[in-house]
């Protein structure tokens, strides 16, 4: 499939979200079906059974960074495992713990972290998330972290739907004056029990649902960083540890590179990095149209979309980025037992 190909289809998927159309699919009944049945023969394969393991990582990070009268920098996680950080040991290897160390180093002030995300969780699970990410109208986080859509294309959830309630989501964390960063449907054709041609159906599936979802967040205001293949060699090399009993999920070492990831955009949100006046050409960065950046930053891991120009010749316009990787830690974070008031 071309980029202009993809670009229309999840446009296509995009307007039928906003406008309550919910029959466009990602890939066929029969085909995700297939999907379905060979990821339970997968599970059957390497899961253990056991009930998903998620450290509690809340509290605050960066401590010694407390300067009296100066309140910490709120980050909430929300969505589903990969945000919650199921199948690690130890809170500090969860992303949000990665996140809220790797922000306070940045910008030498503590940050509280709070987990509303839930393994298994599909994105019509967001609103309820959302209400207790906003339940104190005193404490309104100043970023919100959101990973989700693996479980909505293993439960066929219908693509416009999915959108319709990440937007949603957004619209209302925006609204109340939270950023918000979203990390993409990971592309779930990298998960190694699953065979071929069902990997291939996979990918197109989760890369689709990638691409809509940039342009549902976009347009709402908030930022998006692929996760593509970006977790693909800790799949492949760990799938015993990976594949977990209600969702695919990485290795401290794949939450780690995930993280590495949003780190950048998750600064750049909070005014934290640099914005370069000018995209930089060598690294193909540069302003498409929403769609067309939503298309090729599906196909790349760790690609940024952010909204620029309000309106274009083909209608809205955002800037994709790739910015530079930062190390989140040397040593894994440690919280204390309380968030920062």
């Amino acid at each position: 499939m071309t980029g202009m190909s993809r670009a229309r289809v999840a446009r296509r998927i995009a307007a039928g979200a906003a406008y309550g159309g919910g029959g466009i699919g990602l890939v066929g009944a029969a085909a995700v079906g297939l999907l379905l049945a060979e990821a339970q023969l997968a599970r059957r394969r390497v899961g253990n059974g056991t009930s998903p393991h998620v450290p509690t990582a809340d509290g605050l990070y960066g401590a010694s960074y407390t300067v009296p009268g100066e309140p910490a920098l709120r980050l909430t996680m929300l969505g589903d495992s990969t945000a919650a950080g199921q199948g690690v040991h130890r809170a500090g290897q969860t992303p949000g713990a990665l996140l809220a160390s790797g922000v306070a180093a940045i910008a030498e002030r503590p940050v509280g972290l709070s987990t509303v995300a839930v393994p298994g969780a599909r994105s019509d699970d967001l609103d309820r998330q959302v209400s207790l990410a906003l339940a104190d109208p005193s404490r309104v986080p100043d970023i919100c972290v959101i990973m989700v859509g693996a479980n909505d294309v293993t439960h066929r959830m219908p693509a416009t739907r999915s959108v319709r309630h990440l937007a949603s989501a957004v619209r209302r964390l925006r609204t109340a004056g939270a950023e918000v960063v979203a990390g993409t449907c990971p592309d779930l054709g990298t998960i190694e029990p699953v065979r071929q041609p069902l990997r291939w159906m996979a990918r197109r599936a989760s890369r689709q649902l990638a691409a809509a979802q940039t342009i549902g967040v976009v347009e709402q205001g908030g930022r998006t960083v692929s996760l593509g293949d970006l977790l693909g060699p800790e799949f492949a090399a760990n799938p015993r540890e990976l594949f977990g009993p209600d969702s695919y999920h990485p290795s401290a070492e794949g939450y780690a590179t995930a993280a590495m990831a949003v780190l950048p955009t998750v600064c750049a949100a909070l005014g934290l990095w640099p914005e370069e006046d000018r995209p930089d050409a060598a690294r193909r960065e540069g302003f498409l149209p929403v769609a067309r950046a939503a298309a090729e930053a599906a196909s790349e891991a760790g690609t940024e979309v952010t909204a620029a120009m309000p309106t274009g010749p083909r209608g809205a316009w955002a800037l994709l980025k790739r910015r530079r990787r930062r190390r989140v830690t040397e040593s894994e974070p440690e919280p204390s037992t309380q968030p920062s008031p």
